[in-house]
């Protein structure tokens, strides 16, 4: 009986040129495993795609709902941006790809199981921990590591052996979709002073001008309804992606630090996931303590970087989520969103369980605050650094 390997397979060139060479050059019976995370598509197209390559089989999975809720959900809790700019776009989807790709493998009876990521990404990381993490017996290959084709190269390798592929030397952009946004990274882009190419942006071409209002609203950090109409998750991000991205919202252009070691040039489109985001975090202002909103923004980075270096099968990222959890009790309410060319903001928000006092916050003669407090409360604050200014501040 033949080897068999479970890849993870994208429909694009690299998994595509994978099939064929994990069957030619090592021998293996390759199933192919594609996870449906929102990125779009036709899987029939990608079912005979793998079919055609060598597969002797393909398994789809429908991971939107799962993505959302145990993957995503989390991140918003934590209003995760990695160096405050990206929001985990491809790094979340790796995690729930990897346990389908683990459940496929025992499904199978396969020994081994791949990716096609390269050897100086990000996703390698996070592919293989996250393997190691839920069955270290299994052995992981990397082909793109072990072959050595240029991105011109794997293209004349599919054309050879009639891969059907939809990258060309004309538009050689490599694409990661999912439900929380886009990456496009490679060919002139790899330059950081160059523009982006118009071509290489689908969900923030801006065909609105006129502003928008919208309301979301959230139950215990969780995002539930647009406007009052309830919705599940994967669909409120997707009609945000669509309504906001209409509006040119959502665009990311930066030189971020991968895990490896290097700086890399990357565009991303990400208007849900940026919307949301900045509503959830508004929405925060007034239900969180000062100490708890303060400790968590902390928090945040750290749980940005370990899900970006691909532990989110850790204990440390399991706590920290468990903490994000237990401070969304009372994050519950709605927040106004106002869309207009090119950006969206926050023009109010409301919570029964809001933190925010009119009484207190008033000039007006509501005024509840005592006063009167405020000077002994100033002296005593202050006092350590008196004490040091009249002892030891003329020597410094």
């Amino acid at each position: 009986m033949a080897k068999r390997v479970v890849l993870a397979y994208s429909g694009g060139l690299d998994t595509s040129v994978a099939v064929k060479w994990l069957a030619e050059e090592m021998g293996y019976e390759v199933i192919a495993m594609a996870a449906d995370v929102g990125q779009g598509g036709d899987f029939e197209v990608i079912r005979h795609r793998a079919l055609a390559a060598g597969a002797v089989a393909v398994e789809v999975v429908d991971a939107r709902a799962e993505f959302a809720e145990k993957f995503v959900l989390p991140a918003l809790h934590a209003n995760a941006l990695y160096e405050e700019k990206y929001p985990l776009v491809s790094a979340l989807s790796r995690p729930v790809i990897v346990s389908h790709l683990v459940k496929t493998a025992a499904q199978y009876g396969a020994e081994a199981v791949a990716h096609g990521c390269t050897g100086k990404g990000n996703d390698q990381v996070r592919f293989e921990v996250g393997i190691r993490a839920l069955n270290p017996d299994l052995e992981v290959v990397a082909p793109v590591r072990v072959w050595g084709f240029s991105r011109a190269d794997s293209i004349e390798y599919a054309e050879k052996h009639a891969i059907p592929i939809v990258a060309s030397k004309e538009k050689p952009y490599s694409i990661d979709q999912n439900l929380w946004g886009r990456a496009v990274e490679c060919g002139e882009m790899e330059d950081p002073w160059a523009s982006p190419p118009a071509d290489v942006y689908e969900m923030t071409v801006a065909t609105k001008n006129i502003p928008e209002e919208l309301v979301v609203s959230f139950e215990a950090g969780k995002p539930v309804a647009i406007d009052g109409d309830a919705m599940a998750l994967e669909e409120i991000i997707a009609s945000l992606n669509g309504r906001l991205g209409a509006f040119g919202f959502g665009r990311i252009d930066m030189v971020e630090n991968r895990r490896v070691g290097i700086k890399s040039r990357e565009v991303y489109e990400a208007p849900g996931a940026l919307a949301l985001i900045l509503a959830h975090r508004d929405l925060e202002s007034i239900t969180l303590e000062r100490d708890l909103a303060h400790e968590k923004a902390r928090l945040a980075n750290r749980f940005c970087e370990l899900v970006y270096d691909g532990l989110w099968y850790s204990p440390l990222r399991e706590a920290l989520s468990e903490f994000m959890s237990y401070s969304q009790r009372y994050v519950t309410g709605e927040v106004r969103l106002v869309a207009e060319a090119n950006r969206v903001f926050v023009s109010g928000r409301r919570s029964q369980r809001s933190l925010y006092d009119y009484s207190l916050a008033t000039y007006e003669k509501e005024d509840a605050f005592r006063h009167s407090d405020a000077e002994g409360f100033v002296r005593l604050w202050g006092l350590g650094v008196e004490t040091w200014a009249k002892k030891q501040r003329k020597d410094s």
